[in-house]
């Protein structure tokens, strides 16, 4: 079952392993360039595109498999501010002027990638129609705490929904109240990575697909890289491949955790989808496992959820997210899955992106797994003004490290983790639904 977002994308003509002339071909021969970037996702991507943007465009992209194939053309099409560690905690670590600092970064990001939108003309079905945080639990006190928090820390407003307003957009019982995050949209992520793609390859960045790394060894003040038919000799290096990097660069591998999500589509429902949904926004809620969905333009529901530490087949994967969607929407009892998918998400212990630069001179962006679209682009976007001597990495991500995840060991914690927090979440749900003594 091929993904939605595949099944509804035009790659490059010849992008494909043996067409002639392929616009994407496998690395072949020697080259020497400023900087190598390794991963064909966001954010190797919005490094290149960065760093055109600012002059250099000495760069050359490598991609194992596509451009787009791991998490950034499989995720749910979120844009909005924030990082997987909540905000809370961020302040906690950081205090406020620095946490506010690292939170701005993400607004920002919303707003630049808007304006790469419509600056490359990206056609990737942008909805600019907000983000709703969804209160799974009868608890009003969660909902302000929150919005409290983010109007007298993090400078954003995120406005009040009442149950009965969002009970006029969303049609089901299990929600009470939410948070309306205006400054926020959703699209096609993979419309928008290749369209990125397309942008840095209009400046004369080159991309290479199928060209997995199979070494990477300083040399002087630079550093070699080889794929299986070619070699780079770079002044930079960056280290942008996700949780789908392996037996590339240890040191940054280590400090991931390649965890897997679920994602489907439903078949389109038409005038039926405002009986369930009657908003543009997409929709998330407040448990630790939480649902996240959102309306495509053709009257499909999306609908992801769940983390694990395994890959499942996808008829399996639609077998779990619609019982989870019906779990809100039971209305849609009849309705077909059509696409199911799965990805692997790179996660960090401290649940923060690691953007930086290691001792040994290899620049890295990974770990946005959770809240990954602005954070990516916020990676991008650091890395290259480094790079191009315009500014350092901020300080502030420091704190958050390439922290070793312990291989096996961390996945099992993961999942523990996940299991129990799942369970707390249950207890709490069932607890407010729970009777009053008399």
């Amino acid at each position: 079952m091929q993904s939605y977002y595949e099944a509804t994308v035009s790659r490059p003509a010849g992008s494909s392993a043996g067409q002639a002339e392929p616009v994407h071909a496998p690395l072949a021969g020697r080259h020497a360039v400023d900087v190598c970037i390794i991963g064909g996702g966001l954010a190797g991507l919005s490094a290149a595109l960065g760093l055109a943007e600012r002059g250099v465009a000495d760069v050359v992209v490598l991609e194992a498999e596509q451009v787009g194939y791991g998490a950034s053309g499989r995720n749910g099409g979120f844009v909005f501010g924030g990082y997987s560690l909540d905000c809370a905690d961020l302040l906690r670590i950081l205090g406020s002027v620095r946490a506010r600092e690292l939170y701005t970064l993400t607004t920002d990001a919303v707003d630049l990638m808007r304006k790469r939108i419509a600056r490359y003309r990206i056609a990737c079905d942008a909805t600019d129609a907000g983000v709703i945080l969804a209160n799974w639990f009868d608890e009003p006190s969660r909902l302000e705490l929150q919005r409290r928090l983010m109007r007298d820390t993090f400078g954003v407003e995120w406005e009040p929904l009442s149950a009965a307003q969002l009970a006029s957009q969303l049609k089901t019982s299990r929600y009470h109240g939410g948070l309306f995050e205006r400054n926020a949209f959703h699209f096609h992520p993979l419309k928008y990575v290749l369209g990125v793609a397309a942008a840095i390859r209009a400046t004369g960045v080159r991309i290479h697909e199928h060209s997995p790394v199979t070494g990477l060894r300083q040399q002087g003040a630079g550093f070699v890289v080889r794929t299986p038919n070619g070699v780079i000799e770079a002044r930079h290096v960056v280290m942008a491949g996700g949780g789908y990097a392996r037996h590339v660069y240890p040191r940054v591998e280590r400090a991931v955790l390649p965890i897997a999500t679920y994602v489907m589509a439903t078949e389109p429902l038409g005038a039926r989808l405002k009986d369930a949904i009657d908003t543009r926004a997409a929709v998330y809620d407040t448990r630790f496992a939480f649902d996240y969905y959102r309306p495509l333009p053709d009257t499909r529901v999306l609908w992801g959820g769940r983390i694990s530490v395994r890959e499942r087949a996808p008829e399996a994967i639609a077998r779990l997210l619609r019982r989870d969607l019906l779990k809100v929407y039971p209305q849609l009892h009849d309705v077909r899955v059509e696409h199911a998918w799965g990805g692997l998400m790179s996660y960090a212990r401290h649940k923060m992106p690691q953007i930086g630069r290691s001792a040994d001179g290899v620049w890295y962006a990974v770990g946005f797994g959770g809240h990954g679209m602005a954070p990516t682009t916020v990676s991008g976007e650091l890395l290259a003004a480094a790079i191009a001597g315009e500014r350092p990495v901020p300080d502030a991500f420091a704190s958050f490290g390439l922290t070793p995840a312990f291989g096996a060991l961390g996945l099992a914690a993961a999942q523990l983790t996940y299991t129990a927090m799942q369970t707390r979440d249950v207890l709490t749900a069932r607890r407010k639904r729970a009777p009053t003594p008399l």
